[in-house]
């Protein structure tokens, strides 16, 4: 199964380099993310940031593939009832495949999957009195899984802009008893960009 799925990746890769045009590009702006699922009723959305690069092959005047490698500040805000309040500091490196439909004159919709890598984890909390900042990596997951929808517009000129949903599908949690407390991270993106 892996050298087949290899072999696919290899097959796929060569072709679009042999038969697109190709397009590089930069982007990055602001996300509102948060993370879903269980015990989570105290959370709230966090305001981050997400920048990075992508390739554009295209394939068809109206189709492209566009692999990305993205560096996305997520996670989520928290109040609890004795005081406490903090944030949930994610930081990962995303690497989503997305495919792109030019539906009309420089407007396209997109989806994909997207694999992230956790590059750090902490909790930073206040209180009266106590405040303070704790690596928590070590209660998650090194990966996170994803679903990309999004839409956005290219102009002539290479700038563009675009607006993205990222739904987890895949549990973040990584501690004792975790496969029965399952959360989710969820990020919108609003993105300005340069295609070469």
């Amino acid at each position: 199964m892996k050298k087949l799925l290899i072999i696919s990746v290899v097959a796929v890769s060569a072709l679009l380099t042999s038969c697109a045009t190709t397009f590089y590009g930069i982007k990055a702006g602001p996300n509102i993310a948060n993370i879903y699922g269980d015990d989570v009723d105290n959370a709230e959305s966090k305001i981050g940031v997400l920048f990075g690069g992508y390739a554009e092959f295209q394939a068809f005047d109206t189709f492209s593939i566009q692999p990305e490698l993205l560096y996305s500040a997520q996670g989520a805000k928290y109040t609890e009832s004795d005081g406490f309040d903090g944030k949930f500091k994610l930081d990962y490196l995303n690497i989503p495949i997305m495919g792109k439909f030019y539906v009309s004159d420089g407007f396209f919709l997109e989806a994909g999957p997207q694999i992230g890598f956790l590059l750090s984890a902490k909790d930073e909390y206040e209180s009266p009195g106590l405040s303070g900042e704790d690596d928590i990596k070590e209660f998650f997951k090194g990966t996170d899984f994803a679903a990309n929808l999004g839409l956005g517009y290219q102009l002539e000129g290479g700038l563009n802009f675009g607006a993205r949903y990222s739904v987890g599908v895949s549990n973040i949690n990584d501690f004792e008893g975790s496969e029965d407390f399952k959360n989710t991270n969820g990020v919108f993106s609003f993105l300005v960009g340069f295609r070469f």
